[in-house]
């Protein structure tokens, strides 16, 4: 059974940073792309970082030079460790496979970047 479980998410101040975690079971993880997925209210979810299992990334556009995504594979999680951010980051994070395993999704972390 695949399970993700995110962590890391908190209120910050603009210009902050926060880490966030995923662990992730029920599949061999270092042999899949994962990222980490965005989603404002009422909208749909948004790809922001990914990452494959050899260690390649990418970013989008708004979060580039920002957010760095990483992985131990050993450990069968990825980060997502996010400076300066902004407001416009408030969301709540999720992280999967890319493209995304099924209909399996974590409860998110909920980031909130406000003074």
């Amino acid at each position: 059974q695949v399970q993700l479980v995110e962590s890391g998410g908190g209120l910050v101040q603009p210009g902050g940073s926060l880490r966030l975690s995923c662990t992730a079971s029920g599949r061999i993880f270092s042999i899949y792309p994962m990222g980490w997925y965005r989603q404002f209210l009422g909208k749909q979810r948004e790809l922001v970082a990914s990452i494959t299992g050899g260690g390649t990334t990418n970013y989008a556009d708004s979060v580039k030079g920002r957010f760095t995504i990483s992985r131990d594979n050993a450990k069968s999680t990825q980060y997502l460790q996010m400076n300066r951010l902004k407001p416009e980051d408030t969301a709540v994070y999720y992280c999967n496979g890319v493209p995304p395993w099924g209909d399996y999704w974590g409860q998110g972390t909920q980031v909130t970047v406000s003074s």
